[in-house]
């Protein structure tokens, strides 16, 4: 690696899209490589001046254009090989790289991530995973590990830890001295509290995206006020964090003024950690003007009931863009008009309701979704081009729900261009056959729709715009149902999942791009 070593251009100029005067003077003679272009030839030194066509030296190559290729490179394979080259590229990769992914491969894990940090002192992004991580693997990343980070990274702005169990406050507390810290993603850290988080964002001013997924210890939500007075926070997400309930983002405050995206997901099994206040929904109202910049909003398991504070939030959020609600229980008819009046930016919504045996077992009145949310949607959200909607664990709800004329009336009214439905029984034959008047159509996913059969399928050569099908444990849906799309050219993408009558040669010819699995263990 000294300085007469040859580097070999074409193989990174050509991979980081140089421009044609920068990678198309590069050819290859004999084992080296070498310039055509004269401007290049710099150095009187080298070796093959005698043949009439010169090379060049590493050192010969300007400083701009070396920074220039080891910028464009992405790959982190790509970019240990290339600071190999020379002494020269090995200082210019530990200058310019600006993202690290560690984990059990740190060992002895303070040493190793010490060598890290001189040699890359301008990293702004770092994600230390240690899942399957076990204790053969040698000790984890502990608190020293943060304070090492700490003092020797003034340029971090996201970190990321998942499965760090040695981690506590105190690591915490190192990383409030990152003052440019701007994004904090934990992924089961079982050791940090409330504490911890609350001395991070008071030492980090310009935290504005903060992901708390399974941190179980998190009893109390003063971080959360704090952020909220800061008024800098626009991403949230917090998963099956036990102690917090629906009601305790009102600790934001005006903080949801500048929040524009949030991921909330209550855990399934201890759905009920606090006693309901019927009085926060009153401080919902107070706080309704201050939900107009949300842009993104996902809910998991949370109880939108009327009264309940969330029921409030659907209906005021005038930039809204994208909706998911999972397994979300109480919602009707009345927070569907109500988003579609306000939301009028809505441009993807998915919905996954619970089967009929578990909506009564948490509400005296069962959920009323009908057709009447959905034409809502399709008079009032004209820009609306993503459709999920599935049933859990396939069963279809007895009570009043959603009918395949109010999809296909969405679906011919707003320009969807994707179209999901998971275990709904009543899209049939005909249902695919109303499809066909769907001018913007590109993808249909279809997931345990029983009801559709070979006649049906065999009308997807007659849709206009469609390219991207995906079928996935459909029962009534053979090879004899694609084989009108052999030699079609009709298809782009074809995509089957355990769907028992159709055979993987069923599947060749009908696409460009064909995926198949087959596992029928589902049926048993």
């Amino acid at each position: 690696m000294g300085g007469g070593s040859y580097f070999q251009p074409e193989r990174y100029f050509g991979r980081v899209g140089l421009g044609p005067t920068e990678a198309s003077s590069l050819s290859e003679m004999g084992e080296k490589w070498y310039l055509k272009d004269e401007s290049f030839l710099l150095s009187p030194r080298n070796p093959c001046a005698s043949s009439g066509t010169m090379g060049f030296l590493m050192e010969d190559l300007p400083e701009e254009l070396l920074v220039n290729v080891v910028r464009r490179i992405d790959q982190t394979a790509d970019r240990n090989s290339i600071s190999l080259v020379s002494k020269r590229l090995y200082a210019i990769d530990g200058e310019q790289r600006d993202f690290l992914r560690v984990g059990c491969g740190l060992h002895p894990a303070i040493e190793a991530l010490t060598s890290l940090c001189i040699r890359f002192p301008n990293v702004k992004k770092l994600e230390i995973v240690y899942s399957g991580w076990m204790s053969n693997l040698g000790k984890q990343l502990d608190n020293q590990g943060l304070f090492v980070l700490s003092s020797n990274c003034h340029s971090l702005t996201e970190l990321t830890l998942s499965f760090c169990s040695f981690i506590n406050d105190s690591g915490l507390a190192y990383l409030s001295s990152c003052r440019n810290l701007r994004s904090l993603k934990l992924n089961f850290a079982p050791a940090i509290s409330s504490s911890g988080i609350l001395s991070l964002v008071i030492g980090c001013k310009n935290l504005s995206s903060l992901h708390l997924i399974r941190c179980m210890k998190l009893s109390s939500v003063e971080w959360l006020e704090y952020l909220g007075k800061l008024g800098k926070l626009e991403d949230l997400l917090i998963k099956n964090c036990r102690a917090i309930s629906e009601d305790d983002l009102l600790k934001l405050g005006p903080g949801w003024n500048n929040l524009k995206r949030l991921e909330f997901e209550m855990d399934a099994y201890y759905r009920y950690p606090k006693i309901y206040d019927s009085s926060s929904a009153e401080k919902w109202l107070r706080h309704q003007s201050c939900y107009k910049n949300l842009r993104e909003l996902s809910l998991v398991n949370c109880i939108i009931a009327s009264g309940r504070g969330l029921s409030y939030l659907l209906g005021r959020c005038e930039a809204l863009e994208r909706l998911h609600l999972d397994m979300c229980l109480g919602v009707e008819d009345t927070d569907i008009i109500a988003l579609s009046q306000k939301s009028r930016n809505l441009t993807s919504i998915s919905i996954r309701l619970p089967s009929q045996f578990l909506a009564p077992v948490f509400l005296s009145c069962p959920l009323r979704l009908t057709d009447e949310g959905l034409k809502a949607l399709a008079i009032n959200c004209a820009m609306l081009e993503v459709f999920e909607l599935s049933f859990s664990g396939g069963e279809f709800p007895s009570y009043r729900c959603f009918s395949q004329s109010g999809i296909l009336a969405l679906v011919q009214t707003c320009p969807i261009r994707v179209l999901v439905l998971d275990s709904a029984c009543f899209f049939n034959d005909s249902g695919m056959e109303a499809l066909i008047s769907s001018p913007y159509l590109q993808t249909l996913k279809l997931i345990k729709c029983h009801e559709v059969t070979d006649d049906g399928m065999q009308l997807i050569q007659r849709f206009p715009l469609l390219t991207n099908l995906n079928l996935c444990k459909c029962l009534g849906v053979t090879d004899g149902g694609l084989k009108p799309l052999i030699g079609l050219c009709k298809l782009k993408y074809l995509k089957v999942e355990d769907c028992p009558q159709i055979s993987e040669n069923g599947v060749q010819g009908t696409a460009m791009f064909i995926s198949y699995k087959q596992d029928s263990s589902w049926l048993y």
